[in-house]
């Protein structure tokens, strides 16, 4: 069976800055994709081409073997998308949005009424139905911006930083609704900056910086790709010498050892390093006041594809 959604070689350039070079990736029906990358990356205009807001120099997107372009498309009615910049109607109730965006893709009456009960349900804004978005917490309204592009019915659903400046309880709502929807068989694109989200969410994620991809694979896989797959933590006694410090390197997995006073970082290939290189430390007599284990954090990844040079 094809991938639901097939973008292929995009390219979009403003003037001689290419925002998007060469963009590829398929999204599998049920899947969850995470885009993530540093701001200018170009996963907004990769969005905004897979909308069929914004037409391609170069390349395609297909969704269900149908091709999206820019104007009318039947395909486009399958796909939702949550902006970044909230799309609600302050003067209108929350009732009143969804039915306005319902009516945008046909629908009306007691199959409005219907859908619009459905998705506030979703998002837990049943009770609040009546009010309008302006007394709505940051929060509230995003929820309420991801049931309106819910309407449709839509098979792929997607975010575009849908927990900008929310706080951390309107966040983990949005994830409740987003796993339920997941749940029910729902696809999804979720871009963001938090890495965590991603983590939380993704079957697969797709690094892109400077308009190009420059990884595709599973979370698993993408840890894989790193020297460091898990992190010993510890906290000495004292300070660490040059000795000491040269002997944990030359210990069996370690890629890398870093400190700073007592507390010293050992990198490790895998998670099963950590016991033998706690058995040295125990030899050596070296009293450890705390050990630590941790994995590859997403974020390590994307500061290793990406750079770590702060971006505007």
């Amino acid at each position: 069976m094809p991938a639901l959604l097939e973008v292929t070689h995009l390219v979009k350039s403003y003037g001689d800055r290419r925002a998007v070079d060469g963009v590829s990736f398929t999204v599998e029906r049920g899947q969850t994709l995470g885009l993530i990358g540093p701001n200018g990356a170009g996963k907004s205009t990769t969005v905004s081409i897979i909308c069929g807001l914004l037409t391609a120099q170069e390349g395609k997107v297909t969704f269900d073997g149908v091709t999206i372009t820019e104007g009318a498309s039947a395909a486009k009615r399958k796909i939702g998308l949550v902006p970044q910049d909230l799309a609600l109607y302050e003067d209108l109730s929350a009732i009143e949005n969804l039915k306005l965006f319902a009516a945008l893709y046909g629908l009306s009456g007691k199959r409005s009424a219907e859908r619009a009960a459905q998705v506030l349900e979703l998002v837990n804004l049943s009770d609040r139905a009546r009010e309008r978005p302006s007394a709505y917490s940051g929060g509230m309204k995003r929820r309420l911006n991801i049931a309106a592009a819910l309407m449709h019915d839509p098979e792929l659903l997607i975010l575009d930083e849908p927990t900008v400046g929310v706080d951390p309880q309107s966040r983990n709502a949005i994830f409740d609704s987003l796993e339920r929807l997941k749940a029910q068989g729902c696809t999804l694109i979720y871009t963001s900056h938090y890495m965590e989200e991603v983590e939380r969410l993704a079957d697969r994620i797709v690094v892109i910086d400077h308009g190009k991809v420059l990884a595709d694979d599973t979370p698993a896989d993408l840890y894989r790709k790193l020297p460091a797959q898990a992190a010993l933590r510890i906290e000495l006694a004292e300070t660490p010498g040059e000795a000491l410090l040269a002997g944990l390197r030359a210990q069996q997995g370690v890629t890398s050892v870093t400190h700073t006073g007592p507390s010293v970082e050992v990198r490790l290939a895998q998670a099963v390093d950590a016991l033998p290189l706690a058995g040295w430390l125990a030899q050596q007599g070296v009293p450890a006041h705390h050990f630590q284990t941790a994995r590859t954090s997403l974020e390590e990844v994307f500061l290793n594809l990406t750079g770590r040079t702060l971006r505007d």
